[in-house]
């Protein structure tokens, strides 16, 4: 058994878990970083999610390290691809021109700039990462963490630190390490929130989504083979309150925030990008041929994140291996479905039926199957921390609440996909809002952060605290949280009791603490 020792110790390498691994590193840690993939990034890679960010992101409203990974993005392109004389001039240069972000660009380009990142503190020896790597038991000394054991393809590797951060995208370290944690959907006994539900629903949780990338020839039959189990969702109902209004496979869907019946636009050859979300080919584009020089694209290459592959059967999460896979499969073979059901049966605006020539990109997913490599999860396992952020805090009359111990900020809309319990969207407006070091913090574990989806926010406000920006923020504060303890000798909970100290930190690494007042813009 190998054995490895570290300052800090960090269980998934997603968006929030590089973030904490640069961010220690940066202040001279040793550092072990662990992913169940191959590959680093989470959402931004392996998921093959473009970031959702709110509209003032070029601006201000996230850390630096996170500005400096868009502009990585942006040099990326710059450097390597043959965009237009005009795509290379433009600063705020949106490589897909996408409308649900203004970085939408591709998966690869995201792990090469986060991998560069990393580079050369795992050349010079203080940063490990293991990656294909599973936690399988944690070690416990009263009410700390002592060790994290992983098994990985050589077998097995028992990790050992005085600090550790969850930052897997299901919060897989809480159930191993006995930390008290939630699922799903919060009382509103419990929470007091305006959309809480009536009773606790532990098992009422966010569909998952299987992501893939298109690109499309006209010229050619890319038709795939019928999916095992594309008979039951061609019929599928989704079985949502309110009504989804009609079968998911198809361009008819439920408007998020009025949950009318809207029919969003698809056609690869004539887009309609002025319908912003409602047309799906722009709607997550990762790149624009317009961008490139002539011949260097066939097409538009379009990301598929959109309502019709959201898995709602079942859960992931506080289930057996069996019933997780399971589902993993319905999720495979419910995108799988939605594609070919587009290369085959799909309304035209001319009245014909399908596009034939969509093509599954797995090469840029890294995959021969041609899906991303792991499915999007928006709803983790969240700690019970020692502050909760809930709907009242970030919602309602007048601005968010003002936390003392704000570690970052963020701002999105409160936006719940339909979930595995039967609720259609639920998305509402929410304030630009702190994100509290409180709800980093277990109630009892003292040497364990969030590093996530998994702080202590409920049902409802992961619906405004699951996104790029944010789960970056939170990963960043994290790591910079067991540097700091470790600098001062000063244990996680005290820092939360007296955090001036370590804001004052966070200022310096360029964490923005507090949105700016309007008369100061």
């Amino acid at each position: 058994m190998r054995e490895l020792q570290a300052d800090l110790v960090i269980v998934g390498a997603g968006v929030g878990g590089c973030a904490a691994a640069w961010a220690a590193l940066r202040r001279g840690r040793r550092v072990i970083l662990s992913e169940s993939c191959d590959w680093l990034g989470g959402q931004l890679t392996s998921q093959a999610v473009p970031p959702d960010e709110h509209p003032w992101i070029e601006q201000f409203g996230c850390t630096r390290s996170y500005r400096r990974l868009r502009e990585g993005i942006r040099e990326h392109y710059r450097h390597y691809y043959p965009l237009t004389e005009a795509a290379r001039a433009n600063r705020l240069l949106n490589p897909g021109n996408g409308f649900v972000s203004a970085i939408c660009h591709e998966p690869r380009v995201s792990l090469a700039v986060l991998e560069g990142f990393l580079s050369p503190y795992r050349a010079g020896g203080q940063l490990t990462v293991l990656t294909e790597h599973e936690p399988v038991r944690v070690e416990n000394e009263g009410d700390r963490v002592s060790a994290v054991h992983l098994q990985g393809p050589e077998g097995p590797v028992v990790c050992h630190a005085p600090y550790f951060i969850d930052a897997t995208e299901t919060g897989d370290l809480l159930p191993l390490g006995g930390v008290e944690y939630v699922t799903g959907a919060e009382s509103v006994a419990e929470t007091g929130e305006p959309h809480a539900k009536p009773a606790a629903q532990p098992a009422n949780q966010q569909a998952i989504s299987w992501c893939f990338i298109l690109d499309y020839q006209p010229d050619r039959d890319n038709t795939i083979e019928r999916p095992r189990d594309y008979a039951f969702w061609r019929d599928y109902l989704p079985p949502l309150t309110p009504s989804w209004g009609g079968p998911l496979l198809s361009w008819q869907a439920t408007h998020p925030i009025t949950l009318e019946p809207v029919v969003r636009s698809f056609d690869p050859l004539e887009p309609e990008p002025h319908r912003g979300p409602m047309d799906l080919w722009t709607f997550r584009r990762i790149a624009d041929r317009a961008n490139f020089q002539p011949g260097a694209y066939e097409s538009d290459i379009c990301l598929v994140n959109w309502p019709q592959i959201d898995y709602l059967p079942g859960n992931i999460v506080d289930v057996d291996a069996a019933e997780r896979e399971r589902h993993l499969e319905g999720a495979r073979q419910l995108s799988t479905s939605m594609l070919y059901w587009m290369q085959t049966e799909a309304p035209r605006r001319d009245g014909g039926t399908g596009w034939k020539g969509l093509r599954l990109r797995g090469d840029l997913c890294g995959t021969s199957h041609g899906l991303a490599k792991r499915p999007y999860i928006r709803e983790s396992r969240r700690i019970r921390g020692r502050f909760t952020v809930k709907e009242q805090h970030v919602g309602g009359e007048g601005s968010a609440t003002v936390f003392p111990d704000s570690v970052g900020v963020g701002a999105y809309r409160i936006d719940l996909h339909p979930s595995t319990g039967g609720d259609n969207y639920i998305d509402v407006s929410a304030w630009p809002f702190q994100i509290p070091l409180g709800a980093l913090l277990p109630r009892r574990v003292e040497n364990l952060m969030a590093g996530g989806k998994n702080l202590a926010c409920t049902h409802i406000t992961n619906g405004c605290y699951r996104l790029h920006p944010v789960e970056w923020n939170v990963g960043e504060a994290a790591g910079l949280l067991a540097a700091f303890c470790l600098e001062h000798d000063r244990a996680s909970h005290q820092v939360g009791d007296d955090p001036a100290d370590f804001q004052a930190l966070l200022r310096a690494e360029g964490v923005e603490l507090e949105w700016p007042r309007l008369e100061t813009l």
